[in-house]
């Protein structure tokens, strides 16, 4: 399907991202996702070709490209797995606050690295105690002259284990009320001393993408790592949460048109009773109900992205697609593992994996329920 907002040059980057990643990452997924982790050399590669932060302008190695080069490196990194969302998350989801916030010194200093593939960002947001409820974080950074010193842990962190760069939210002034108002946000290097990640964490799915807990024992770090204002940080998580609702919500999208690709050719192909399962009833009805609210999804996800391209204030929208639409690629995944058989059952199929990784997109990034307050509220409730 060619979508109204791609043109020639879009085009032409799929092209050699494609082959990029049937090269560099095909052969080895199968291997990385066993190993649980994504080697450092692919990011120096990815860098080399500019798939990392194409959006970047161009005096800090980026490409000044738009949005819709970030969409195709979404659509093409998912449609190998989403054991690969680090890089996603690195690209549209954290290097964008370095390049919103930061001074011009801070960006000099860390965007080229983002770009070339040596610095791997992350974000740290959700705590062991906290999970979407980010008003109440309870990780504190206090001032001691130059530097300040974070104590707190954090979970759930992707990147967690290879991440040279952290921007990390804390209470910069826990006395604050309401308490979101004493949230900044603080970017912590790799050798901070008092800094320690956890063990990796072992997850049901996703597993080549690496996700750690983060631990803070009087770690000091430079006032000259706040990233924009104190008290701000709260702000700008708002801000940038519309991006990372699109974010997995085109990744979700991507993986249902994968899930039904994968389970037509299945179903052409086994055959039951002497002749092929795709021509039952019960499995053609299943595929058309299937294509159709896939159909909608793609519909949907595509006018956002425009509108998310022009600045548009879409988060009612965004929250209503993040929601709705990993909800519809959890049910495609059931259904489809159904129509697989046993064999949908089985890790050599790649159903197998799509139904462990797809059920996390409800719970990141914002839970589907607290998406459903964002609506209600927005819509006057």
């Amino acid at each position: 399907m060619t979508h109204r907002y791609l043109k020639e040059e879009h085009l032409i980057f799929r092209e050699s991202l494609r082959k990029f990643l049937e090269k560099e990452v095909v052969p080895y997924f199968d291997q990385w996702e066993r190993e649980r982790l994504i080697p450092r050399g692919l990011w120096k590669k990815m860098g080399d070709n500019g798939f990392l932060c194409p959006w970047l302008d161009e005096k800090y190695g980026g490409l000044n490209a738009d949005f819709v080069y970030s969409v195709v490196l979404m659509e093409e990194l998912e449609r190998i797995g989403t054991g690969l969302t680090g890089f996603i998350l690195h690209n549209d989801v954290v290097v964008p606050y370095l390049d919103a916030y930061g001074t011009e010194e801070q960006k000099q200093r860390w965007l080229p690295g983002c770009v070339s593939g040596d610095i791997i960002t992350a974000i740290a947001m959700t705590e062991p105690g906290t999970g979407s409820d980010l008003a109440n974080i309870r990780t504190t950074a206090i001032r001691d002259g130059d530097h300040y010193i974070i104590n707190g842990e954090k979970t759930f962190i992707t990147n967690g284990i290879q991440s040279d760069l952290i921007v990390v939210a804390c209470k910069t002034d826990p006395k604050a009320v309401p308490g979101y108002k004493g949230i900044s946000l603080i970017v912590v290097e790799r050798n901070t001393p008092g800094f320690s990640r956890g063990k990796k964490l072992d997850k049901i799915g996703l597993h080549s993408s690496d996700t750690a807990e983060l631990i803070f024992e009087d770690a000091r770090v430079p006032v000259s790592n706040l990233l924009g204002e104190e008290g701000k940080g709260f702000y700008y998580l708002m801000n940038k949460l519309q991006q990372e609702r699109l974010v997995v919500a085109i990744q979700a999208q991507t993986s249902a048109e994968e899930m039904l690709k994968m389970t037509i050719e299945y179903v052409q192909n086994r055959t039951a009773f002497g002749k092929p399962i795709g021509q039952f009833q019960n499995t053609q009805f299943k595929i058309a109900e299937m294509a159709t609210e896939i159909e909608i999804g793609r519909t949907f996800v595509n006018d956002l992205i425009v509108k998310h391209m022009e600045g548009k204030d879409i988060v009612t929208q965004v929250s209503m697609a993040k929601w709705w639409i990993t909800e519809m690629a959890k049910r495609v995944a059931g259904e489809c593992m159904q129509l697989h058989g046993g064999y949908g059952y089985m890790e050599e199929y790649p159903i197998a994996r799509r139904y462990r990784d797809i059920a996390v997109t409800s719970i990141y990034a914002g839970t589907n329920e607290i998406m459903k307050q964002i609506i209600a509220k927005n819509i006057g409730l």
